[in-house]
């Protein structure tokens, strides 16, 4: 598509409108990565639960954008925005009415559903929006409009973290002003604390603002008269199934031909993406424990609570008391993750550019190295630090580590790979992500209940190991000329 097309030179300000979408898709997942799995524990899931319950991610991400993407290839739909833009447009209202919708949950399987649903709306809208960008701007500016586009990533999760961790600041209720537990007048909490219903709703504005001010200001690129009849013959040729098959098959053929790099990439993913997901599920929990004292013990009396309450059962003055201490400490420690993964997604941010001259000079194997072993040793000091301002620190490291993986393999890749298959290519990347992720919601369940005594910190202490191993494997990472193009 567009080979009889030359693309216009943008400005500036054109290459920053259309990137600006970008900024409300990572809020939502910034929100995803930090407040979701905290609500879960506020509506009764434990610990080992919480794998399980995040499986829309990787379940969604391996399914949807490659179909997605592929649809949106054969589409073009002028009344409706073009090509992209009707299916970011749909992920983002949908995405935005799962936002509004989610601190009014009114137990954990309703959560659970609508992290399904934002997921999915989440996805829709990614896959389009990352080829839309592609279509605008030519190759001389391609590596400029990705920048950008990383920079309102980075953004987007940052100030969603922030947001969490200034609103309980800002709007918290101190236990003795909270509501009542039962139906008597004893004092309590409710089960999600009001002041993270406005991280969600700035989200759904967010969402919706940002990737409707894109799609106004950026028209797309029309097809020629000869690629639009091609779409046309293809649409009367094929069925819908046929079409969204097509790059299945393809993506199946690729993995059998990939370069032998990519191959040993996939045993460094497996261990650095499930170390991730078991960063983002259990450092709340983690900060609970670790911080602020709270046991496996107390977590077991607080439901006890929670529980009898709901049965109509009398409270005790003290035991409300406890519930109150409860829940506040769980509010700080959700808020202290907020301030964490803000931070180490500000330093991503401040360093990404920053790394480039250092894998020229030290060569992208090495620097991803180190990166790996940072975010190991972020892992592994956390569970022992005391001081909620010093728990930043470890962040810095984490955060030159996420910045190291979010380009460092991916340029990698790049210099290994045929030009005309880097799509399908940069498609099997995913999968080499989501397929750890998903492996990890199945399997670290029982590891944590039955080999890590049901303990977060032992969990986020399992996470900084298996990057450690990552580092190790990825000393294998070498490129050769012959590891190249020939092997395809």
């Amino acid at each position: 598509m567009f080979k009889n097309i030359k693309k216009p030179t943008l400005s500036f300000w054109q290459i920053w409108n259309m990137n600006v979408g970008f900024f409300g898709i990572q809020f939502s997942f910034g929100l995803q990565q930090t407040a979701v799995n905290p609500i879960f524990s506020f509506l009764g899931a434990d610990h080992a639960e919480l794998p399980l319950l995040n499986l829309a991610g990787p379940v969604t991400g391996l399914l949807i954008q490659p179909i997605i993407g592929a649809i949106s290839d054969k589409t073009w739909l002028p009344k409706w925005g073009g090509r992209r833009k009707p299916f970011f447009l749909i992920g983002a209202i949908l995405g935005s009415l799962c936002l509004l919708a989610f601190p009014f949950s009114p137990g954990l399987w309703f959560a659970v559903g609508l992290l399904w649903v934002l997921d999915a709306a989440n996805n829709t809208a990614m896959e389009p929006y990352r080829a839309f960008v592609g279509d605008k701007l030519n190759d001389d500016q391609l590596t400029f409009g990705y920048q950008m586009q990383s920079l309102f990533v980075g953004a987007g999760i940052t100030i969603a973290n922030f947001s969490l961790f200034l609103f309980q600041d800002w709007f918290s209720v101190p236990a003795a002003e909270s509501a009542s537990l039962c139906s008597t007048a004893t004092e309590t909490v409710s089960a999600i604390p009001t002041w993270v219903y406005y991280s969600f709703f700035l989200g759904a504005f967010a969402s919706v603002a940002t990737i409707a001010w894109s799609v106004w200001k950026t028209p797309e690129i029309p097809p020629s008269d000869e690629e639009l009849e091609s779409l046309q013959q293809e649409k009367s040729d094929k069925s819908f199934i046929q079409r969204a098959i097509e790059p299945i098959v393809e993506i199946i053929g690729a993995i059998g031909h990939m370069p032998k790099m990519m191959w040993k990439l996939a045993a460094v993913y497996f261990f650095q993406w499930y170390a991730l997901f078991v960063y983002w599920q259990f450092i709340t929990p983690m900060i609970r424990t670790s911080l602020y004292g709270q046991t496996p013990e107390d977590t077991t009396r607080y439901k006890g609570i929670i529980e009898a309450c709901e049965a109509g059962n009398t409270v005790s003055a003290i035991d409300t008391s406890f519930a109150q201490n409860f829940q506040q400490i769980s509010e700080q420690a959700l808020a202290q993750t907020g301030l964490m993964n803000g931070s180490y997604n500000l330093v991503t941010m401040l360093v990404a550019l920053a790394l480039v001259p250092f894998a020229k000079k030290y060569g992208s194997r090495n620097v991803y190295v180190v990166s790996l072993v940072f975010a190991g040793i972020a892992m592994l000091s956390m569970p022992f630090i005391k001081d909620e301002y010093a728990l930043l620190v470890p962040m810095v490291l984490f955060g030159i580590g996420w910045a190291a993986m979010m380009g460092i393999p991916y340029a990698m890749v790049s210099k290994v790979i045929p030009e005309d298959k880097r799509g399908v290519y940069m498609g099997i990347v995913n999968m080499m992500i989501v397929i750890p992720m998903l492996i990890q919601t199945v399997t670290f369940g029982p590891i944590i209940e039955n080999l890590l005594d049901d303990n977060a910190v032992n969990a986020i202490l399992f996470g900084g190991v298996f990057f450690i191993i990552a580092a190790v494997l990825a000393l294998r990472l070498k490129r050769s000329v012959s590891e190249s193009v020939s092997e395809l």
